[in-house]
């Protein structure tokens, strides 16, 4: 009785297979990063204080409460459509000032409520994460979250 699937083949289903994966591999990283690099985000808008408005999200540690487009903890509200909430939209300049009285109105100190911190934020570092807000709600999520309210 002959084999029919000797070592060789193997050898060869493995090779093929593995040289295969990693031509797609290859592949689908490269159209992802054109994606991302031409499609996916605003580089038009994405001025020197939308970078300094990510590093002062960063510097409060923001997300380790808050989502941003899905990533980050589910303790409060996501964040990437805030400024949508808000009405930003519609009327950028109301959106801003309501987003900076609940920023600096932290604690409310009503008992029962997840409460924010207060940031002792600068104007500058309030205007500029509110810059960085703003350009996050313009990154196309594929309609994600599923509604406003985040």
């Amino acid at each position: 009785m002959s084999e029919r699937f000797t070592k060789s083949a193997a050898r060869n289903i493995f090779y093929g297979g593995s040289i295969f994966f990693f031509v797609a591999f290859v592949g689908l990283t490269a159209e992802s990063h054109w994606h991302i690099v031409t499609q996916s985000t605003d580089t038009a808008t994405l001025t020197p204080s939308v970078a300094h408005g990510k590093r002062v999200w960063e510097k409060n540690a923001c997300i380790d409460c808050h989502t941003l487009l899905g990533e980050g903890a589910y303790f409060a509200p996501e964040l990437g459509n805030v400024w949508v909430r808000y009405g930003g939209r519609d009327d950028p300049e109301i959106a801003r000032e309501g987003l900076k009285a609940w920023i600096r109105s932290m604690p409310t100190g009503i008992e029962g409520r997840r409460q924010m911190p207060h940031f002792d934020l600068s104007e500058k570092e309030l205007n500029d994460l509110i810059d960085f807000l703003e350009w996050t709600s313009r990154i196309d999520t594929q309609d994600w979250p599923p509604n406003d309210a985040g």
